[in-house]
């Protein structure tokens, strides 16, 4: 096979590559693998939206916590503390000791977390049980998408990772039927909370039983295991390929001793254009507001004038099967109209949706609007107005800035810093959700709902722009792609004389292997085309 370096901005072994012709559905090991690092994000999503439910009963049993805006928010936030602290350390656990073992020490300090929460006897009890299910939503929301993305073809990459943004909304949907189906059980909330440790024990059974993800299999010199995750997921052509884009990636970050710290993400041009875009984006999912929806739907339901709580959990379930429904769309569109693309479109139905719904609940608060005569008529449809407005904001939000950061964080970072950065912008998320959750309903009783809802329809703006001016397209470039992308945005032609550089290393580095090395990477089927490299 002929190595040909005449593309600008690629290697040789890059532009060896086949074409990339894999489906979504064409490869059940991947999908089973997606499954089952997705349901961590089952487990976030049934966290988001089960205390929004659980929160109007806690308020009942504690009398301490039904008057008190700031305990409600810190039982609301707390989780998002230990997802912060989770999602920091995350990135560091992911790239020292693998996807898996992070996987499964997610699975038990949420299936102890809930556990605590279920058996609380006060307010504080269940803030420390909220604690320990963050650290496990932290850890799972670094590690799964991750997971995913190195073990999918680059063709599919952004709707497999982006399946995990559907289980997200999945959890979420299952956590408002969970509330509906416990209204008239006794202990209510505690069912609501202590029912989530199950997912987290299937999802530890299963990772038992997984493999580690290939290319940090591969990155920590095990390569042997490395290409035996890889023959279940590509044919023998393709395997070449993807053997010799890992081995071009290892053997650069070798050839620069590249062991990864926190400064070199500050350090390198390159590495910091990735990481502003990738934290930009996870910062701008949370203050346009999804997590304000989906944490107190219950509750702004009720101010739009639905007093029964029944009735509250009812239509912020509707919202939350149009959030799952949107994601679905999300991951047919986004291998197929791209990021950058699908992210634009989505903040400006966010902009419209959110402009929408703070003007209903403007024209409810004005006295003079509804006469007295037709009161009540006014008001029910001022309050109709509001939750159309919540679900039309879900339907632009889900498909593209709901699977969007995810999936970007998950492919933008080099192997040696994609746990690093993928922690790091984690923590950007759940800070910025942090800041959200804890101010919103202060924030609300301060200036009022609608205007509330204004801000956040700027910020959408803003984040607008930053999408367009910052985010580059990723779809369906390899790893080595969208690292080579980043040198040339950061350093123009020069780098790909870099890359060029690189590849010779990466060929060099190969040439020079002993016998045992070079027999370790034939120990599969198509050696005699390998052979020919040597």
């Amino acid at each position: 096979m002929t190595i040909d370096m005449s593309m600008p901005g690629s290697s040789g072994l890059l532009n060896a590559a086949r074409k990339r012709d894999m489906k979504f559905f064409s490869n059940p090991y991947v999908l089973a693998l997606t499954g089952a690092a997705g349901i961590g994000g089952f487990l976030f999503g049934y966290d988001t939206g089960v205390i929004s439910g659980a929160l109007l009963y806690i308020r009942d049993d504690f009398p301490a916590v039904r008057d008190n805006y700031f305990l409600q928010e810190t039982i609301v936030s707390m989780a998002l503390v230990g997802a912060m602290l989770g999602a920091a350390g995350g990135g560091w656990i992911n790239d020292a000791y693998g996807r898996k073992k992070s996987t499964l020490l997610a699975d038990m300090m949420f299936a102890l977390g809930s556990l605590v929460m279920c058996a609380a006897s006060g307010p504080y009890i269940l803030i420390f049980g909220r604690l320990l299910v963050g650290l496990g939503v932290g850890v799972a929301s670094v590690t799964a998408p991750v997971y995913i993305a190195e073990a999918a073809p680059s063709e599919i990459r952004g709707g497999l990772v982006s399946t995990n943004a559907l289980m997200i909304t999945g959890g979420q949907f299952f956590s408002y039927l969970i509330n509906l189906g416990f209204t008239e059980v006794p202990g209510t909330w505690r069912w609501m909370l202590g029912v989530a440790a199950v997912p987290a024990i299937v999802q530890f059974v299963l990772m038992l039983f997984l493999p580690e993800s290939p290319r940090w299999l591969y990155w920590k010199d095990e390569k042997a295991k490395s290409i035996a995750v890889l023959e279940k997921i590509y044919d023998s052509d393709r395997l070449e390929e993807e053997v010799e884009l890992l081995a071009s990636s290892s053997m650069h970050e070798f050839q620069s001793n590249n062991t990864g710290s926190y400064l070199d993400v500050f350090k390198s041009k390159e590495l910091r254009l990735a990481f502003f875009a990738g934290a930009g984006l996870q910062a701008f999912q949370q203050f346009t507001g999804i997590n304000t929806v989906m944490y107190y739907s219950p509750t702004i339901v009720q101010m739009a004038g639905f007093s029964s709580n029944r009735l509250a959990l009812l239509l912020s379930l509707i919202v939350a099967a149009m959030n799952a429904a949107g994601t679905i769309v999300g991951i047919y569109l986004i291998d197929r109209c791209g990021r950058r693309r699908l992210a634009l479109t989505s903040l400006s139905g966010v902009v419209i949706s959110l402009v929408i719904l703070a003007l209903a609940f403007i024209l409810q608060s004005s006295s003079g609007l509804c006469t007295s005569v037709a009161n009540g008529t006014c008001q029910g449809a001022l309050g109709w107005f509001a939750v159309a407005g919540l679900a039309l904001y879900i339907a632009f939000f889900s498909p593209g800035m709901g699977t969007v950061p995810w999936a970007v964080n998950s492919e933008i970072y080099p192997e040696a810093y994609r746990g690093m950065c993928g922690g790091m912008s984690a923590t950007v998320n759940w800070i910025s959700n942090l800041i959200v959750a804890q101010t919103f309903l202060s924030i609300m009783g301060l200036v009022g709902t609608g205007p509330t809802f204004l801000i956040i329809a700027g910020i959408a703006v803003l984040a607008f722009i930053f999408v367009a001016m910052y985010v580059p397209e990723t779809k369906g470039l390899s790893f080595d792609q969208v690292e080579q992308m980043w040198k040339e945005r950061a350093w123009g032609d020069s780098g790909n004389c870099q890359s060029l550089l690189g590849a010779a290393a990466a060929i060099g580095y190969l040439s020079a292997l002993s016998t045992d090395q070079t027999r370790t990477l034939l120990r599969w089927p198509v050696r005699q085309q390998w052979r020919r490299h040597f």
